[in-house]
């Protein structure tokens, strides 16, 4: 919704300003500018990127508009369930998860939290890492393990955004080629009447005007989001990592689940009375 609504500001106070001015609106409707934009545009991104990434960035554009995916809820949630195996594996010993991990989508552990289970690559990093957990593998070797896949996971999810920021960054480009090539066509009008000629400079100048606004008030904002979105993810799978370490080390439960919210943003992280109130309500059902 946020970003929405930031588009909405960005564009209305430009054109609300121009409008103020006694601009005419007509004169920005130039197709011929948008067509030599957008088709830069496009065909620049086709040119950077393998048709796999370029499937990967479509996709990821609809994420831009859809809220955050971490809240201090979820952040709750994953604790709770964390806590469950945890529980149980101190209880029943660790071959008793064996069946979760390996089919997730069966198990009542998991089951009881339906929006950790639609995060594929939170089921997989959980599950995967148990899996080396229960197969007796030294903490220290599982963290480095950990480590690997999370910088693998940072470096995959930075692409997109970089790809659309440096597209970002060659519209002023394109929009100076636009200008350039209406300039081409005004030379052609000297012959016509000072109106004529300054409608052309004018249908000129627009394209260096939507250069300009679609790298700094739309693409750029967009590459700056995704990244925001990345590190939230990234921020996500770090708290699963810190706790199945701090329980493979030798620690409660509770505590484990204490270490894992101590990394998390203060926007996203619980108190430690909200987590300690959700452990015992989870503990008395």
């Amino acid at each position: 919704m946020f970003p929405i609504i930031g588009i909405i500001i960005v564009f209305g106070s430009i054109l609300g300003g121009y409008l103020l001015e006694h601009g005419n609106i007509y004169v920005l409707i130039q197709p011929a500018e948008f067509v030599i934009l957008g088709g830069a545009a496009i065909g620049s991104l086709v040119i950077t990127c393998p048709p796999r990434l370029l499937f990967k960035i479509l996709k990821s554009l609809p994420v831009i508009l859809s809220g955050s995916k971490h809240s201090k809820d979820s952040y709750l949630s994953l604790m709770g369930l964390l806590f469950s195996i945890f529980n149980k594996i101190r209880k029943e010993g660790s071959l008793a998860v064996e069946k979760d991990i390996e089919d997730p989508g069966k198990s009542p552990l998991f089951k009881a939290y339906p929006e950790i289970l639609k995060n594929h690559h939170a089921i997989d990093f959980i599950c995967d890492n148990l899996r080396i957990f229960v197969l007796g593998v030294n903490p220290f070797e599982m963290e480095e393990m950990m480590t690997m896949e999370m910088d693998a996971h940072h470096q995959e999810s930075g692409v997109a955004p970089a790809v659309i920021t440096k597209i970002a960054d060659s519209l002023p480009g394109f929009g100076i080629v636009a200008a350039v090539l209406g300039v081409v066509i005004t030379m052609g009008k000297m012959s016509e009447s000072p109106e004529v000629i300054g409608h052309s400079v004018a249908a000129a100048l627009v394209g260096t005007f939507l250069g300009i606004l679609l790298c700094y008030g739309f693409l750029g904002p967009a590459g700056a989001h995704l990244e925001h979105k990345a590190r939230e993810d990234s921020k996500y799978l770090e708290s699963i990592k810190v706790g199945i370490l701090t329980f493979a080390k030798g620690s409660a439960p509770q505590i484990a689940v204490e270490a894992a919210r101590r990394v998390l943003f203060s926007d996203t992280k619980p108190s430690f009375k909200e987590l300690d109130s959700s452990l015992r309500k989870k503990k008395a059902a």
